[in-house]
């Protein structure tokens, strides 16, 4: 039987004796990634401030803790972009779906947003989070990926999943 071992505001580790191994879990939040794409193809990211990382700040995409009780991972992805980069999407595609289970547990939901209009929401993280709002063409994102200049996360993941199934030419 599986039982929490901690729980804190955002993971969960639980153990499970099964056989003579005791397994550990890890849950944390499910979430969403976008990518917003300009009307000239540029992809929108942000350099956001994390002071609980070292640096205490990064590039990143544009993401947030999926919340189902404020709707579908669509809705969410909206609110997020609104929040973050004061901007809506006309269409939103999902571009990838990810259910990690075993060792850490969580979902992620990749969204393209095209079709940007202004729409601005009230960060509930504070305005001062986001630094910055960068365009960066698909080949510009793909050379700081091979320079390491945008860390390696589950966001790059889907960055790289973005060039290989709609620019493949970079």
């Amino acid at each position: 039987m599986e039982k929490t071992v901690y729980e804190g505001q955002i993971v969960k580790v639980t153990e499970e004796k099964i056989g003579s191994i005791t397994w550990e879990r890890v849950y944390v939040p499910s979430g969403v990634v976008i990518f917003p794409i300009t009307d000239d193809g540029k992809i929108l990211l942000i350099h956001e401030s994390r002071p609980h990382e070292n640096p205490p700040h990064r590039i990143k995409a544009v993401s947030g803790i999926l919340e189902p009780e404020l709707g579908s991972p669509e809705e969410n992805a909206q609110r997020e972009m609104q929040e973050e980069i004061g901007f809506k999407a006309q269409q939103m595609e999902l571009l990838h779906h990810m259910k990690g289970t075993g060792t850490i547990n969580h979902e992620q939901y990749f969204f393209i947003a095209k079709g940007l209009s202004p729409s601005k929401l009230p960060n509930p993280d504070g305005e001062e989070v986001i630094l910055d709002i960068i365009e960066l063409t698909p080949r510009e994102i793909k050379e700081k990926l091979l320079r390491e200049e945008l860390r390696w996360s589950h966001s790059t993941l889907g960055l790289l999943k973005l060039l290989m199934t709609h620019y493949p030419e970079v």
